[in-house]
């Protein structure tokens, strides 16, 4: 297992949760953030999201697995639709951070934080662009692909697996109390 280093992880979660449900699996939250720790040195780890009632079955378990939960307060549209946008709280924070760690992993495939990615290369800031789908991001990245790596890539890794979950628990029958998570979404 790799030391933790002084890193941080800004991790845009309304586009990792999306984005890893588009593609037909289930992330699992302690094992991405255990590859995070281990793969790029992540000592602390913030993660946005959109504040919704009734999910704090979902806000406790990230963070027992380690996350810090930023949270942003979440508007209900006309149309019923629920709008959280993340991205100003997120590029807040790892500016306000700046001076506390040594490298930045972001998390996203949103190209609105083009201009922080490419400020934290620029300075020497940046240590990966973690994507959460190699087949949807925003072409903005493009040429910046020396710095990133793809999520998606890694399914083998991060996949929740239900049955193995279980076993680790110690259910042999019967439903986990973790697979009635789901995602509000903001």
């Amino acid at each position: 297992m790799k030391k933790p280093q002084n890193n941080y992880a800004f991790i845009d979660g309304q586009n990792l949760n999306l984005s890893i449900q588009r593609l037909g699996w289930k992330l699992d939250f302690r094992k991405f953030r255990v590859y995070l720790s281990e793969k790029y040195g992540v000592g602390t780890a913030y993660y946005f999201l959109g504040f919704v009632e009734g999910n704090s079955n979902l806000y406790t378990s990230l963070q027992k697995d380690g996350y810090i939960l930023v949270f942003k307060p979440t508007l209900t549209l006309s149309n019923g639709k629920v709008k959280g946008n993340v991205d100003a709280e997120l590029v807040l924070h790892a500016m306000i951070q700046y001076e506390n760690y040594e490298k930045a992993v972001i998390v996203t495939g949103d190209g609105d934080f083009y201009c922080l990615v490419d400020y934290f290369i620029k300075n020497n800031k940046l240590l990966k662009l973690l994507i959460p789908d190699r087949n949807h991001f925003s072409s903005l990245f493009r040429n910046k692909m020396v710095y990133i790596s793809f999520a998606s890539d890694f399914r083998n890794k991060l996949e929740y697996d239900k049955n193995a979950a279980q076993k680790k628990r110690g259910i042999t029958a019967g439903r986990n109390p973790l697979d009635g998570l789901s995602w509000k979404l903001p």
